[in-house]
């Protein structure tokens, strides 16, 4: 549809990371990452990436260099350090993060999951026919009101509460309180209630998270 408009289509491929899913390959012109996430993968450090055909990442670099932004050379050491394990933390992240969402599918005080992996989210097989794996986010919704989902996300243990996703340790928040705490309007646009968890997957072991999840859930 862009291409017959005449229109370039750029990719924020954060959350699938370049692991899962080759947006280039699928017709993009160019793919956008935050490195802060997957890429780098240990919380550490804030940067970000463009790719695509040579003609368009060079005007991007050219405008770069006159606005500024240049990464720090640090920063860009764990960036290349945290690309070694790349495949390694995200294929661990999908196999717990699927787990995850089919355990709490099934769990009485579960309202609701959101991953693309589950045969029951909407756009299931167009994730299927897209990607090699769904990513290490899990968003689900309690049954409960707005009280009873933040004294869940204070019971449990191993997540870090924090709204980033892509590291090695779990985290968990509540947007109603963390990215959209002031403005129900636009929650409510979104179609973020006031029950719903973010949860990121880190490289702990399932039955650890699984069982943190649960003693929070029998809490509440």
């Amino acid at each position: 549809m862009c291409h017959n408009k005449g229109a370039l289509l750029c990719i924020d491929s954060t959350f699938a990371s370049p692991i899962n899913q080759k947006a280039l390959t699928l017709g993009a012109d160019m793919v956008v990452h935050s490195a802060t996430k997957y890429i780098a993968g240990h919380n550490d450090v804030i940067g970000g990436c463009i790719s695509g055909r040579d003609e368009l990442v060079s005007k991007v670099r050219i405008y770069h260099h006159v606005v500024g932004g240049v990464l720090n050379p640090n920063a860009s050491y764990l960036i290349l350090r945290g690309m070694k394990t790349l495949h390694l933390r995200v294929q661990c992240q999908n196999s717990t993060a699927l787990r995850m969402a089919q355990f709490l599918e099934e769990h009485p005080k579960i309202a609701r999951v959101y991953y693309p992996g589950l045969p029951s989210h909407p756009e299931h097989h167009i994730a299927k026919s897209q990607m090699t794996g769904f990513g290490g986010v899990v968003s689900f919704e309690v049954d409960g009101d707005f009280d009873s989902t933040r004294k869940f996300i204070d019971y449990v243990k191993i997540p870090y509460h924090a709204p980033s996703f892509g590291g090695c340790e779990s985290i968990i928040d509540q947007p109603a309180i963390m990215s959209y705490w002031d403005s129900k309007e636009q929650r409510d646009i979104y179609g973020i209630k006031d029950n719903l968890i973010r949860f990121s997957i880190g490289v702990e072991d399932f039955e650890d998270l699984k069982n943190d999840i649960v003693q929070a859930l029998n809490k509440i």
